[in-house]
């Protein structure tokens, strides 16, 4: 994804207690989907319910959840050099009076986003399926060591995202409904956009569309993540004796070197177990589910392309 939505990213997720825009902006997600992150892209691969992971009669779920309207109304780098009154005449209807105001943002990847009666639908059973939904995804369904799955997604009755390309982002609005006065007018549905510059994103959705979601994440436990680093600790600081007495050659060694294992090595932890160790019988000993984080939030800016 384009380095400039990030900042909107990171916000959305701390103003509304974790919640996540899906990827792209506007794609609808459902509880249950299951999805990757791979090369700044998530891609969704199913959905345990549609695909009888869970059957039908397991699944409990909570409709219509009142989310905070206050935590989903917020910007970052926007300021409102002008609000004010206006009058105008056409044809028809002769003089009438407009709401005016302009909008400016600070930087790129500035936003302004405002939303309306925003509401949720979760699994309600979550506690009761977390442990087969382990089993099922990495043993008996499917082989997943890396995973996401969404257990709640909101809506909201309309809602408008503005984001600027450049720190010379600026947005016109009017509306001329009456008993308006100098309130804050973007996002509403009688506002119209009279002039835009350098705006990257503009989009006002009228529809609840299930574009945002909270999700739990495929982790490995932290007992056996630090047992098998543990392990391989142990097992580099005795590999320079285990090659001087290999290899015909004289290596030489720095004696004072202490090994280090990288944030990732949670991966390796498990590609490393030996046949047939790892199975429905012990897959909960080494996975759990876990919340999602900024961390996770950044992979959809991370790209590896050459």
């Amino acid at each position: 994804m384009e380095y400039i939505y990030r900042n909107f990213y990171r916000n959305f997720y701390m103003r509304t207690g974790g919640f996540m825009p899906s990827q792209p902006l506007n794609q609808t997600v459902f509880p249950g989907d299951f999805f990757q992150i791979k090369n700044g892209e998530m891609i969704i691969l199913g959905n345990i319910f549609r695909a009888g992971i869970i059957h039908p009669d397991d699944a409990v779920f909570e409709y219509g959840v009142r989310l905070n309207p206050s935590a989903w109304n917020f910007s970052h780098g926007v300021t409102k050099p002008y609000s004010g009154r206006g009058t105008g005449r056409n044809a028809i209807e002769g003089q009438f009076e407009f709401s005016k105001q302009i909008i400016a943002f600070a930087m790129e990847g500035s936003f302004f986003f405002k939303s309306n009666r925003p509401e949720s639908v979760r699994i309600a059973n979550w506690n009761e399926l977390q442990q087969q939904l382990i089993i099922k995804l990495t043993q008996t369904f499917f082989s997943f060591r890396e995973l996401y799955l969404v257990t709640e997604c909101a809506s909201a009755s309309d809602w408008t995202l503005a984001v600027a390309s450049s720190e010379k982002g600026e947005l016109e609005i009017a509306t001329d409904e009456e008993n308006f006065g100098l309130v804050d007018i973007f996002g509403h549905q009688s506002a119209r956009t009279i002039q835009s510059k350098n705006i990257e994103y503009y989009h006002r959705e009228v529809k609840r569309n299930p574009s945002f979601f909270i999700a739990k994440k495929l982790v490995v436990q932290d007992e056996k993540l630090s047992d098998f680093i543990t392990g391989l600790i142990l097992q580099r600081q005795s590999q320079n004796e285990w090659a001087a007495d290999y290899f015909d050659y004289p290596f030489e060694f720095d004696n004072m070197f202490t090994p280090t294992l990288s944030k990732n090595v949670q991966i390796s932890s498990v590609d490393m177990l030996r046949a047939n160790e790892l199975n429905p019988n012990t897959a909960l000993l080494y996975f759990k589910w876990a919340d999602i984080s900024l961390d996770d939030i950044e992979k959809l800016f991370l790209t590896y392309d050459s």
